[in-house]
């Protein structure tokens, strides 16, 4: 488990709308561009292996530079490569983060000096959520998946820990990247839990308060 004195103020950062990754929770990722594949090299020879996920911010012509402030450093933890060169990778989450600035110097990706002030829970246990109602939750999400042809392993889903049910959930359905954005700086578990709900809710209703009947 990290400390916090073992996190570096300086990591490399992979931009990619609408990909989530939360404390605990793993990210698998396909790495071709060379650029990013040299961010994995150099990754792999570093003590704590950490790469931060953030989002682009702004209009897609706008996206290729600007970033929002709060991303998610994850440590390398699945590597494997392809005949073709391609990467296949597994990140960790590890803690959020808050960019400061960008030090991009001599390298082809992009790297940021980041502060993890104020995130000090994401380096701790897994949390709970007290306030869950889990059958309402779950009325609500069979809706949702319906409504969005989506399948998954419900009995799986039903008996997953509160954490790693909401944490896995905010990674995976098809919000936007400002949805996602928005799950990443919830300040607890319970706010993040109370984020999702709230998306699934305005998904159901069409984004404009006409509920969709199932």
């Amino acid at each position: 488990m990290f400390k916090a004195a073992d996190l570096p103020q300086t990591i490399p950062i992979f931009p990619l709308p609408g990909a989530l990754l939360l404390p605990r929770a793993r990210l698998p990722l396909h790495i071709f561009e060379p650029r990013y594949r040299a961010m994995v090299a150099a990754c792999l020879a570093t003590p704590h292996r950490l790469i931060g996920m953030i989002q682009p911010a702004g209009t897609p012509e706008a996206r290729e530079r600007r970033l929002h402030s709060i991303g998610c450093a994850g440590r390398l933890t699945g590597f494997s490569e392809t005949e073709d060169g391609r990467y296949l990778i597994t990140l960790t989450g590890i803690s959020r983060f808050r960019m400061l600035r960008e030090t991009t110097e001599a390298t082809p990706f992009r790297t940021v000096e980041v502060s993890w002030e104020g995130f000090e829970r994401d380096l701790g246990a897994a949390e709970a959520d007290g306030g869950f109602c889990r059958d309402a939750f779950f009325r609500q999400l069979g809706r949702f998946f319906a409504h969005h042809r989506l399948s998954t392993d419900w009995e799986t889903l039903r008996d997953a820990e509160d954490e790693l049910l909401i944490n896995s959930l905010s990674m995976l359905c098809p919000f936007e990247p400002e949805d996602k954005q928005a799950l990443l700086e919830a300040p607890s578990l319970a706010t993040r839990r109370e984020t999702l709900v709230m998306l699934i809710e305005f998904a159901l209703r069409g984004g404009d308060g006409d509920e969709i009947l199932q």
